[in-house]
């Protein structure tokens, strides 16, 4: 009996033991591993000029340069990752038009260690998306992983498409997981544990069904669950966090969930020149937008714990030189969308409209830098506005003969320096294949879209955020109070009426024409807002025209083919907040808190 007490004592001790050692020393390995960080490449496979105020003159992006950096360290560092944080195959013609395609039969020749998918990885719908990346022989072999996507349950969506993934109700049969939590690499003598989160949202703009069967979480649950399994069971040396859920709420999830060593994140298109380091020691960089950035962290582990590193952010511009093999892939993938014996009128596959020319024409001109990236501390933040989305939603307008022109808040697009518009720079803008309705919406309809979007990019809690930015619009103006409470943002909203050439205060009882994007798997929507009397705007033989196709039309409209938008048209009652993490800011990493 005394023998039985002896040893549940020592299993106790034992117990007790293991349970105090720290999750960040469970495993016992030393050594070194340099993780390559690649993100929000948006299907950008040539350099762009960086107009904003970090911008150098020089042109920044393309793959064929950053595989050329990436080899560069690969040679350098022996132990390596390459990591691919997501929103890869959607952001250009080539991207749209292939579904994918073409980034992906480039970026194949990089060997990604690891991909976590983002929100428009999804944008060509479920099928396609287990067909690239999911599966034993998938397009992308980039070991996708994902902790948060799930297959919906039959009791969640009774017509799923895949109703043999899940029971009846989540209880007798766990959601399915799409693609695997994480993967373990062992590489520089670690054990290292690399945990994917995707987005919690997908691109429903193009329309409610696009991510039919799939259902995704925010991730608390499972940043618990999977530290937990990584550090006790696994036992990595090494913990690292590939998310797509955003930087603010890759901060917010460090600070709440110690033992994640490194967090690379994607989303919001920030660039961490410093990396951010929370409270809880998780090191955290996000990488930009287009290609225009590549980041490179050395991590030295002794004994199973994080002892330190060492981060070098790389601008990817013209001082690095292109990779041979890549830019001739990049040609080739290239050559049927450009001008020459090659280009064919690739089919749009989500209207069905044909590419009516190359997308390397000149179909118009600008007096402004067209873009949409501005920091937060500077005229027209990006999180508020962009000359770009001026641009466009004056072409929505005036070929819609509306009283106001629309456009979601969206992350990505180009940068065009006054003077030539290219048909691919508008594809950067519009890489969705929307088409362009007019149709009719009440005011109470447009205050609630524009307050719903001022919360959804500014709200302190930074997980009721809904993606994106704020509309921008035109024939609207407004203030915009950061400070204001959830609902009250937005003041002295007016509308041009176009009969008294005069702008009039916003009646939320009045009735208003609106033109946006559309899609026939929403006929009720604009925007993805109800409205009446809808019409799809068409060409002169009666065939709906390309949302692109539009913006080209009304430059040709212009005098000399040039626009000048009006800017500043949402003014800024109050600056934004100042940075919290000593980087610039294009969207307030901890959201704006009310005023008292």
């Amino acid at each position: 009996m005394k023998a039985i007490q002896i040893n549940k004592f020592l299993r106790l001790v034992g117990l007790l033991a293991v349970m105090s050692i720290p999750l960040s020393a469970a495993a016992g390995n030393s050594g070194q591993v340099t993780l390559i960080h690649i993100g929000d490449i948006h299907g950008h496979l040539i350099a762009r000029p960086n107009l904003r105020s970090d911008g150098t003159g020089r042109m920044e992006g393309g793959v064929a340069r950053m595989y050329t950096k990436i080899q560069e360290i690969r040679h350098k560092e022996k132990n390596s990752l390459l990591i691919n944080t997501g929103d890869t195959i959607q952001g250009s013609a080539e991207a749209m038009f292939t579904r994918g395609d073409a980034l992906i039969e480039v970026l194949n020749h990089f060997k990604i260690d690891v991909f976590t998918p983002g929100n428009w990885e999804f944008v060509y719908g479920t099928e396609r998306f287990l067909e690239l990346f999911a599966g034993p022989s998938p397009k992308a072999p980039w070991n996708a992983v994902s902790a948060n996507l799930y297959y919906s349950s039959i009791s969640e969506d009774p017509t799923t498409p895949y109703p043999d993934k899940t029971g009846l109700f989540p209880s007798e049969r766990p959601n399915e997981r799409v693609i695997p939590p994480y993967v373990i690499k062992n590489v520089g003598g670690l054990k290292i544990g690399v945990l994917g989160f995707t987005t919690d949202r997908g691109p429903q703009v193009v329309g409610k069904t696009v991510v039919k069967g799939f259902k995704f979480s925010k991730g608390d649950a499972e940043i618990k669950e999977f530290i937990k399994i990584l550090r006790t069971q696994e036992k990595v040396d090494l913990l690292v966090m590939i998310s797509e859920l955003g930087l603010a709420n890759n901060i917010r999830l460090a600070e709440a969930n110690e033992g994640v060593d490194v967090i690379l994140s994607s989303d919001m298109h920030e660039v961490t020149r410093k990396p951010v380091v929370t409270k809880t020691g998780t090191i955290i960089v996000e990488e930009g937008q287009d290609g225009t950035v590549l980041g490179e962290l050395r991590l030295t582990v002794d004994n199973g714990k994080l002892k330190n590193w060492d981060w070098k952010f790389h601008t990817i511009d013209t001082r690095i030189p292109e990779n041979e093999m890549i830019a001739k892939e990049v040609m080739r993938v290239r050559k049927s969308f450009v001008a020459g014996p090659d280009f064919k009128q690739h089919v749009n596959p989500f209207n069905g409209t044909l590419l009516p020319r190359p997308i390397d024409t000149v179909v118009g001109n600008t007096q402004v830098a067209l873009h949409r990236s501005n920091f937060s501390h500077e005229n027209m933040p990006a999180v508020i506005e962009g000359s770009s989305h001026d641009f466009l939603t004056d072409a929505f307008r005036a070929q819609g003969d509306t009283d106001i022109g629309a456009l979601r808040g969206f992350r990505y697009g180009t940068h065009v320096p006054p003077g030539p518009i290219k048909m691919e720079d508008l594809y950067h803008f519009i890489p969705i294949g929307p088409m362009i309705a007019r149709g009719n919406i009440n005011g109470k309809t447009l205050v609630d879209q524009i307050e719903n979007a001022a919360d959804g990019s500014l709200n302190p809690a930074v997980n009721e955020w809904t993606g994106g930015w704020l509309f921008n619009f035109s024939g609207v103006t407004m203030d915009i109070n950061p400070y204001a409470a959830r609902g009250a943002r937005a003041a002295n909203i007016k509308i041009f009426n176009r009969k008294n050439n005069a702008w009039e205060a916003l009646k939320p009882e009045g009735t208003y024409s609106y033109a946006a994007y559309y899609y026939t798997r929403d006929p009720d929507l604009i925007n993805v807002i109800p409205a009446t009397d809808i019409k799809v705007l068409k060409d002169e033989k009666g065939a709906n025209l390309d949302g692109v196709e539009v913006v080209v039309r009304y430059l040709q409209s212009l005098p000399n083919k040039t626009v000048n938008p009006t800017l500043n048209r949402i003014r800024l009652v109050k600056p934004l907040p100042a940075d919290t993490f000593g980087n610039p800011e294009i969207q307030p990493w901890r959201g704006v808190t009310p005023a008292p």
